[in-house]
């Protein structure tokens, strides 16, 4: 039987072991996320090439793409003739098919985003806060979802296929660290959000770590090629990140592997400390704070932050310091590809911070290890809401991880 994994036959391309599929009745389902994910990797692709790819008959994958198109998720593109024989005509995601909503719940800001199946924000709200208070952060979803579902029209609100929270895990222990009343940031403690939220909702709701999430989005949105190993940061209020391996979020057996934030890394006067504690945008907001400078921008305006003077210089000298050891010590362990930084952060900040982390890993002893190129993030600002956003994609439309991780033919 041909399954989503099989075992490499002789004088087949390794890569197309992730793509195979079944031909057994009752197996639709998961061939049609095969196609799906093969159409979204490659922008369009024609049924010889899909049975190419897959292994399944020709007709399995007419079928297959007949259905799919019947239900508005492909749209075809221009026929592409040959030299013989009839024309191909290659099928492509329909923006319209589908749409998802993706809620990040941030230490100092919430959003709410709807993309189209191609992952285009169609739509955002923003709040932002001095600390994330449980009733105020219900109002904002249950108003922010009621405007923009107000602006679709009835049939693109049937096509919503799920909603995905992305927030820190326990926020209520951040509360000192945020300057947050106790009693408020405890409340969390007894609130199951997504419980809530889903109670408003007819579609499914999803719920993951906020950093893992922003991991994610680059992953399934973002610009990563053929990368299979990464480490990725994602510089917000506070520093996180993830892992990825094989082409596949890895979050470990306790749900907490790539806790990035917690990476020791040297401190003042050479003792340890953590990277949360140096490359967060808090410590900016500190910093800034104690030259009694404005910081609300940093929060509202993460597209362009002004001009920061030197608060902003010595922040991305420290965060990048601390990024490079981080790396560094990452790379010991795992023979990362690339390690990727991005944030709630302007782009032209984004770019000084990678280059300064570039430089930064030049002064470190790397004698023995190998170092992953260090890159910048292409998803930006909004990587945890549309990583929230990409958890219904998941789970509806995509194969599995590991599969959906392969590189293509």
């Amino acid at each position: 039987m041909e399954t989503g994994n099989p075992t490499i036959r002789p004088g087949e391309p390794a890569e197309s072991r992730f793509h195979r599929g079944t031909n057994q009745s009752g197996m639709r389902d998961a061939n049609e996320r095969v196609v799906l994910s093969l159409v979204r990797r490659h922008g369009s692709l024609a049924k010889t090439d899909i049975a190419r790819m897959t292994g399944l008959s020709a007709q399995t994958v007419s079928v297959i793409m007949r259905e799919l198109e019947k239900e508005g998720l492909f749209i075809r593109q221009e026929p592409v003739r040959g030299k013989i024989g009839q024309p191909s005509i290659p099928m492509a995601l329909n923006p319209d098919g589908a749409y998802f909503l993706g809620l990040k719940i941030g230490r100092r800001s919430a959003e709410l985003v709807l993309i189209d199946f191609l992952g285009k924000v169609r739509a955002s709200r923003q709040m932002s806060y001095r600390y994330p208070a449980p009733r105020e952060t219900v109002e904002f979803v249950t108003g922010g979802l009621a405007d923009i579902r107000a602006g679709l029209t009835a049939a693109q609100d049937k096509r919503i296929a799920g909603l995905g929270i992305a927030m820190p895990f326990e926020l209520w222990n951040w509360a000192d660290t945020a300057g947050a009343p106790r009693e408020i940031m405890d409340a969390w403690r007894h609130r199951d959000i997504r419980a809530e939220i889903q109670a408003e909702c007819s579609f499914p709701v999803y719920l993951q770590n906020d950093a893992t999430s922003a991991c994610g989005a680059e992953l399934v949105f973002g610009q990563t090629g053929a990368l299979r190993d990464f480490i990725y940061f994602y510089i917000g209020a506070f520093a996180g990140g993830g892992v990825v391996l094989n082409g596949s979020l890895y979050s470990g057996q306790s749900g907490n592997a790539g806790a990035l934030g917690s990476m020791p890394v040297p401190g003042p006067a050479g003792k340890p400390t953590q990277l949360i504690d140096v490359a967060s945008i808090a410590i900016l907001e500190q910093a800034l704070n104690a030259k009694g400078k404005e910081t609300s921008q940093l929060w509202s305006s993460p597209e362009d932050w002004g001009d920061l003077g030197e608060e902003l210089d010595d922040w991305i000298e420290g965060a990048a310091s601390a990024l490079a050891y981080g790396i560094v010590s990452a790379s010991s362990v795992i023979d990362f590809e690339a390690a990727i930084i991005d944030g709630w952060m302007p782009a032209s900040v984004r770019e000084r911070l990678v280059a300064a982390t570039q430089a930064a890993i030049g002064k470190v002893d790397v004698e023995g290890l190998h170092i992953p190129s260090v890159r910048e993030g292409t998803v930006g600002i909004h990587a945890r809401a549309l990583g929230g956003a990409s958890l219904p994609l998941s789970e509806r439309f995509l194969i599995s991880a590991n599969a959906l991780s392969s590189k293509g033919p």
